[in-house]
């Protein structure tokens, strides 16, 4: 069951993130939970809803709202994966994402920083901000690592030998999080292999212009400056359908009306930050239970 603290933090969390956004000229949108084709991902999956399909990101919808003509724009929102579970898990979860027309990742990781400092000042005050018994060191700018070097200091195994023998996200979980401590840091510049959506760096095809966001130990964010090539997208959808099917998961519908609206969509970035998360992070628990009204074990 949650806590009192626990449900008063996340409801003060949310007043002023959207103080942030708003303050920052960003529109809030809401757009529908309820979609005909989800993005396909080979390691995530939609709750079928009567032909159609919950949402696991409302990624599709904000990006074609940036191909109409949109800015800078918002949304806090519930989404949904099937067999998503535990301390920092639920399949039904409460997600922010925003995105930034004519930016790229690096305004991105500003707007974290920014965001963070704005809501810890307002919720936390002068008193030194603690999870777990530890104050992280929010001193900006925060550590940018690439995962490359990530990998070769915390598991003593380069990216491309781990992605040859199939071991990446294994690595990942259990050699190079645990091993990033209390601090912020942005773990940058994943293989293009897991960026499906992200665009190429300048200079390394290789790498995607991809972060994720970890403080305390956990992953917060998610982040890309967007690919808006609707040829390359196809492609990279198609080996994600691939690997889907491979796995012997349900065929999605492509997602023609998202892959159209890339035709006509500016230079963006954007990404995804857990708010049950970012509410554990500053309720000082290690259990999503306790900043969440109800579990599915309750209901």
């Amino acid at each position: 069951m949650p806590s009192l603290k626990g449900l008063q933090l996340r409801a003060e969390l949310f007043f002023q993130i959207r103080r942030f956004f708003r303050n920052q000229g960003f529109l809030e949108v809401d757009t529908p939970v309820r979609i005909p084709a989800p993005i396909p991902e080979a390691h995530i999956d939609a709750v079928p809803s009567h032909g159609w399909f919950l949402q696991t990101s409302p990624e599709s919808c904000m990006k074609r709202l940036l191909s109409q003509g949109y800015e800078n724009i918002f949304q806090i929102c519930k989404v949904f994966r099937q067999e998503e579970y535990g301390a920092r898990h639920l399949p039904e979860f409460t997600m922010l994402e925003w995105y930034r027309a004519r930016a790229d990742y690096s305004h991105l990781m500003e707007d974290c920083e920014n965001l963070l400092d704005f809501c810890i000042g307002n919720l936390w005050g002068k008193k030194p901000f603690v999870y777990q018994g530890e104050s992280p060191d929010l001193s900006r700018p925060w550590p940018r690592v690439t995962v490359s070097e990530a990998f070769l200091k915390h598991a003593g195994i380069s990216v491309e030998d781990a992605l040859a023998t199939d071991r990446f996200d294994e690595i990942m979980a259990f050699n190079v999080e645990p091993a990033l401590g209390a601090n912020p840091v942005f773990l940058m510049d994943y293989p293009m292999e897991k960026a499906a959506l992200a665009r190429p760096k300048p200079g390394n095809p290789k790498v995607a212009e991809r972060f994720e966001l970890y403080i305390g130990g956990m992953e917060l964010a998610n982040a890309f400056s967007e690919l808006t090539d609707p040829e390359i997208q196809r492609e990279r959808f198609d080996q994600e359908e691939k690997e889907r099917l491979q796995a012997g998961k349900a065929p999605y519908p492509p997602p023609v009306r998202f892959l159209q609206a890339l035709e006509t969509m500016p230079p963006s970035a954007g990404i995804a930050l857990g708010m049950d998360r970012l509410a554990m992070l500053f309720a000082d628990t290690t259990d999503i239970a306790k900043v969440n009204a109800f579990t599915p074990d309750e209901l």
